[in-house]
C-alpha cells in the first residue's frame, strides 16, 4: 500500500523578531502554529490564552484581534484537520484516469485508516483536538464539530467497503459494509487515543498493515 503524502502542521518555535510587521494572515497563522505545539507537550494541562500569548511574547489583547475568542483558535485548527484529511479521501477515492480498471474499494477503505493514522503520527498536537482531549473544557460545537468529522469519514469507509462488496459479489453488501466501517473507525479512534495517552510514544501506525491484514 503506497505512502499517503505528508501533510503538517509547522509547530516550531516562533522566531521573536522575524518582522515587526507581520504579513496579513501571517499572525493568524503563527497564533495556531504555537497552540498545536502547546498541545504536543505530553501531559499538557488545559491552555490558556494568557500562557499562548506568553509563548508568542505578545499580550492576550494581540491575539484577540485575530482571533474572537480561543474557541475560534480551535476551530483554525480543525479547519486544518479537515481540510487535509478530507483532500487526502478524495485522492484515495478518485476514479482511475483508465475508466477499465477495477477499483478496489476495500483497500480504498484500508488506505483511508492508514492515512489517517499516518497524519496523526505527523501532527501529535492535532490528535489532542481529535480525539477531544483539547476540547473538555472548550464550547460544546467544537467536540461535535469533530464527532461530525469522524462520522463523515466513516460514510466514506462504507461507501468504499460497499462498493468492495458489490465487486466481491457479497449478498448483504450494505450491512456487511456498516459493521466493517464502524469495526474500522473503532480501531482508528482506539489507536488515536492511545498515542495521546502514551505521551505520543505509541506509533498509531505502527504495525497497521499487518493488522488491517487480518481485518481485510
Amino acid at each position: 500500500m503506497s505512502s499517503v503524502e505528508e501533510t503538517e502542521i509547522v509547530t516550531s518555535a516562533v522566531p521573536t523578531a522575524a518582522r515587526k510587521r507581520p504579513r496579513p494572515g501571517e499572525r493568524r497563522v503563527q497564533i495556531l502554529q504555537a497552540l498545536a505545539a502547546m498541545l504536543q507537550q505530553p501531559g499538557a494541562e488545559r491552555i490558556t490564552t494568557a500562557a499562548l500569548a506568553a509563548r508568542l511574547e505578545v499580550s492576550e489583547a494581540a491575539l484577540y484581534r485575530h482571533f474572537a475568542s480561543k474557541a475560534q483558535m480551535f476551530e483554525g485548527l480543525i479547519e486544518f484537520i479537515e481540510s487535509s484529511v478530507f483532500t487526502l479521501i478524495n485522492r484515495i477515492t478518485e476514479p482511475p484516469a483508465d475508466t477499465d480498471s477495477a477499483v478496489d474499494g476495500t483497500q480504498q477503505a484500508l488506505r483511508i485508516v492508514t492515512m489517517v493514522l499516518q497524519f496523526a503520527e505527523r501532527n501529535p498536537g492535532m490528535v489532542k483536538v481529535m480525539v477531544g482531549d483539547a476540547l473538555v473544557f472548550e464550547n460544546e460545537r467544537l467536540q461535535q464539530r469533530m464527532n461530525l468529522f469522524f462520522d463523515k469519514i466513516e460514510a466514506s469507509l462504507r461507501q468504499c467497503l460497499r462498493d468492495g462488496a458489490d465487486a466481491a459479489g457479497a449478498t448483504s453488501p450494505t450491512a456487511e459494509a456498516q459493521m466493517r466501517a464502524a469495526l474500522l473507525g473503532d480501531l482508528m479512534r482506539g489507536r488515536l487515543l492511545r498515542f495521546v495517552r502514551s505521551g505520543f510514544k505509541s506509533s498509531p501506525a505502527d504495525d497497521i498493515q499487518n493488522v488491517l491484514a487480518v481485518l481485510h
